[in-house]
């Protein structure tokens, strides 16, 4: 069998994402061909000829995709900071501008020690245990309501712990639950949420429309449904000078900030860009 050249099959892959729609092509048609060869993205090119199955195997995925299959199915992982997470079906895929609620969080908490964290519509637990990664002196709660989510938040809280890090506490729950995690009232150093909030009936892509759990995604009243029991619950459970950083739709850019400083107990309310420029989180602290 004649080796063939893995850079023509990558070309390939990126003329039939391209004309799909997909976002990335390059770099979709990339990570499918590390995953396929199980080598990192960086050391593809030194790949230079692969045998033709791998070709195959290559344009068995891409052919997904084209189809508009989210990539982290594909894959069966997603990234968050330092860490890795299973997705597949059943379970919002995280997403890269999370990590700057990430970022803004492990910010907050810089100084603080054995700081109390809690996740609200955790998913598949990403950005708690990426958080429990990066500081394994935190005691980090994740709440999620959804059982499907949940499992695959455990199955991922698993594996992080059996990596070495510290385990986080999971929690089926519901943010429109005012005793959730009443235990942890008035303690909590920061608070973080990543909730559904685009508004029903926005078009959105296949890969979100199609594949992530649609109340993942989607909320009533303009998309603030659940970011209001949110801010509520924020708002009970931060101790005095706790932090609280939520993603929102980039049409939230003026009602999300309203709500938070509608509370009294919430101050320093400010509203931060994606980096594509468009409004993304919210962050405040208790006074």
């Amino acid at each position: 069998m004649t080796r063939q050249p893995l850079r023509l099959a990558i070309i390939e892959a990126e003329r039939i994402l391209a004309a799909a729609g997909v976002a990335s092509p390059r770099v979709d048609a990339e990570l499918i061909a590390a995953h396929v060869l199980g080598v990192e993205r960086g050391r593809l090119p030194l790949v230079p000829l692969v045998d033709p199955q791998v070709i195959d195997a290559i344009g068995q995925l891409v052919n997904r995709r084209a189809k508009r299959v989210p990539l982290q199915h594909l894959l069966g992982w997603a990234a968050m900071g330092a860490v890795t997470v299973d997705v597949g079906p059943g379970v919002f895929v995280p997403r890269p501008e999370t990590e700057l609620l990430l970022e803004w969080g492990l910010g907050a908490v810089a100084a603080v020690s054995d700081p109390l964290v809690v996740d609200l519509c955790t998913g598949s637990a990403a950005l708690a245990l990426a958080f429990a990664h990066e500081r394994p002196d935190a005691t980090v709660y994740a709440v999620e309501l959804d059982h499907s989510a949940l499992a695959w938040a455990r199955r991922n809280a698993e594996a992080r712990a059996t990596a070495g890090d510290r385990p986080i506490a999971l929690h089926h729950g519901d943010v429109a639950d005012p005793t959730l995690l009443v235990d942890l009232d008035g303690r909590v150093d920061l608070v973080l949420c990543n909730p559904p909030y685009v508004p029903m009936g926005v078009e959105v892509p296949p890969e979100v429309g199609e594949h992530d759990p649609f109340d993942a995604v989607f909320a009533p009243a303009d998309g603030l449904a659940v970011i209001r029991h949110v801010v509520a619950a924020a708002a009970r459970l931060l101790r005095p000078g706790g932090a609280f950083a939520m993603e929102h739709d980039d049409t939230h850019v003026e009602s999300v900030p309203a709500l938070l400083a509608a509370r009294r107990v919430l101050t320093e309310v400010e509203d931060h860009e994606d980096l594509n420029g468009c409004p993304r989180y919210v962050t405040a602290r208790h006074s």
